[in-house]
């Protein structure tokens, strides 16, 4: 497991953090914090991961990322710990624009 914090090459990510799915690879993002924590074979790792480093329930979301293909399709907005029925998420895919805007921009801002 890797938290990217600050700018990585997107081929870094596929060679360095790509240990399970090779043509996936599961990302939890921190909204509030703006760090990203990825490679491991559960997003439930993740998340447990990014608590452990002080990230609040609330601001951590789960996705795919696929960076093979273009980058307008590179994230997928699908996880098991989206499923938050106190925040109105109800569903695995982050049906919030706001919030997948969030996401967007900063996949984007950290892997270039």
């Amino acid at each position: 497991m890797k938290i990217i914090t600050e700018p990585i090459p997107k081929d870094t990510v596929l060679k360095e953090h790509n240990s399970f799915f090779h043509t996936m690879i599961k990302a939890v993002v921190d909204i509030e914090k703006r760090i990203v924590a990825l490679d491991a074979e559960l997003h439930a790792d993740l998340e447990a991961f990014l608590l452990q480093q002080d990230s609040k329930q609330e601001d951590l979301w789960g996705i795919n990322l696929y960076l093979e293909k273009t980058k307008a399709d590179w994230i997928e907005y699908t996880a098991m710990v989206n499923i938050r029925p106190s925040m109105n998420s109800r569903d695995m895919e982050i049906q919030d624009e706001g919030i997948r805007k969030k996401i967007c921009d900063i996949i984007y801002t950290l892997i270039v």
